[in-house]
């Protein structure tokens, strides 16, 4: 046993990880109570001072070594993240080595964005040298997904790390074994404390890790409702949390858009991982002056897409059991109130695998075209204009991702939505810039991981004012004469005053 992991749970409060596509068990792992938990914060605890210890410099290095395990194993880790998903091993590979890049990024420039920084310190109190550093908060309980089981846990905790923060992590019941391995190649670079630890259970783990007090930050990633369960939890101790939800995203396709690519990446944004994309592609709102040669594009595409769990299936089955229930009730609805369904339809979800679903025709208050569905499906909706597309793109309680495509109007298009990240003219190009913040409004959650604003999230500002020498204005003393009120006030109206 590492020096980064918990002690175990009792030999019977285990359970299994299961390959979706054939039910074989990949692995059996503990059920770590509340206790386990507790533990393994203190531990974190103390490693934390330690990990902080090593600076900027010393962090970073260990960040390389451990971006360098992954790369070389990079066919291991795909091939488990391929066993307990389903995925793919070329999609699992894909995940993985845009995290390789994020612990990069972050590894290279904690210190420029969370080191010392120089303010002004203004006119009155010019004798001060002002400054702003950032330090870690401590304990950070990171609650990961199934469904990008490196990319998306990976973005709170490299950041985290990064940062400066111990991290106890707690990945999905469907993928504790990739957890595990992540966890295990970390404390090979880093064996001298448990600066990153794995607690593994159901539900009740992770609400442990939620209510600990010793935990500074919870990073979530999960549905809404979970979200929101998290955060009523972590209220309980006034503990910050950044909760990355769920999504619905929308793609607008414009009269001068390259109808091509843009069919190319409506087809994988949907149907990529099964759909089981936070920010993939859900809705689609075409010009009517192109559309009837957009959908002809996208249902072609589609029908060269076939999910299974040999080599040349585009993507695996569902992950997760439950959501094949949500995924048939939207399509029933959607053809129940007068969708067409160009592809797939009533019969495409079976009972691992669900079909490519072209939907046409959905009503925009179908629960269709406003619940996220999680799966292989697509609605696609004709609009007059861009802006009736931009209207019934917000008209969403989520706000994740979207994606414009236009050759004139991107830009303009890509900022009236109301998402917290827009990639135009193709697919998702934002999660692999790794100094892109990412993250939602509404019910897409809030807060931010990645980016500047990543490595913040998991610090707390300390301002700093030193006084250089003695101010001829002495404004914080009850000695303050009469003269220095009337000086003030002056300066103030010469300064600010003017209309």
């Amino acid at each position: 046993m590492t020096a980064a992991q918990p002690k175990p749970a009792t030999a019977s409060e285990t359970f299994d990880s299961l390959n979706p596509a054939t039910d074989e068990v990949v692995g059996t792992y503990p059920i770590h109570t509340r206790e386990d938990v507790e533990a393994a914060v203190q531990r974190a605890r103390e490693a934390a001072d330690w990990w902080n210890s090593l600076g900027f410099d010393g962090r970073g290095e260990r960040l390389r070594r451990w971006k360098g395990v992954l790369a070389r194993r990079l066919a291991q880790l795909s091939s488990l993240v391929h066993d307990e998903t389903g995925k793919p091993v070329a999609d699992a590979q894909l995940e993985i080595v845009l995290a390789i890049e994020h612990i990069a990024w972050a590894g290279k420039h904690a210190r420029k964005v969370l080191g010392s920084q120089r303010r002004s310190p203004g006119l009155l109190l010019s004798n001060q040298a002002a400054t702003v550093e950032y330090h870690p908060l401590g304990v950070v309980g990171v609650i990961g997904p199934w469904n990008y089981p490196v990319y998306t846990p990976l973005g709170s905790i490299t950041y985290a790390l990064a940062a400066g923060n111990a991290v106890v992590y707690k990945p999905s019941e469907y993928t504790p074994g990739v957890g595990k391995w992540l966890v295990d190649a970390f404390a090979e670079v880093v064996p001298e404390q448990p600066v990153l630890q794995l607690v593994t259970g159901l539900g009740e783990t992770g609400a442990a890790l939620t209510t600990s007090p010793g935990v500074d930050k919870i990073a979530f990633t999960g549905s809404t409702a979970t979200g929101k369960k998290v955060m009523a939890a972590a209220a309980e101790n006034l503990t910050p949390v950044v909760i990355e939800a769920g999504g619905k995203d929308p793609v607008l396709v414009d009269a001068d858009a390259d109808l091509e690519a843009a069919a190319d990446a409506t087809v994988w944004g949907a149907f990529w991982n099964a759909g089981q994309t936070c920010a993939g592609v859900e809705r689609v709102y075409v010009h009517e002056s192109v559309h009837d040669e957009f959908v002809a594009k996208v249902v072609a595409k589609s029908r060269e897409v076939r999910p299974g769990s040999d080599d040349s299936a585009k993507y695996g089955p569902m992950t997760m059991p439950a959501q094949l229930e949500v995924i048939r009730r939207h399509i029933k609805d959607a053809l129940a109130r007068g969708g067409r369904a160009l592809l797939g339809g009533a019969d495409a979800v079976g009972d691992r695998y669900v079909q490519p679903t072209v939907l046409v025709d959905v009503p925009e208050d179908s629960s269709a075209v406003q619940e996220e569905t999680f799966g292989p499906t697509v609605t696609i909706a004709k609009v007059r204009d861009m802006d009736e597309a931009v209207e019934k793109a917000n008209d969403s309680r989520y706000g994740l991702g979207s994606t414009v495509f236009s050759k004139r109007r991107g830009l303009e298009l890509a900022r009236r939505l109301r998402t917290g990240q827009t990639a135009i003219n193709a697919p998702l190009s934002f999660a692999g810039i790794a100094s892109l913040p990412f993250g939602g409004v509404g019910d897409s959650g809030f807060g931010r991981i990645h980016g500047p604003e990543g490595l913040r999230e998991f610090a707390r500002p300390k301002s700093i004012a030193r006084q250089r020498f003695t101010a001829p204005l002495a404004l914080t003393t009850f000695a303050r004469k009469e003269k220095t009120d009337v000086l003030v006030a002056k300066l103030t109206a010469i300064l600010h005053g003017k209309r």
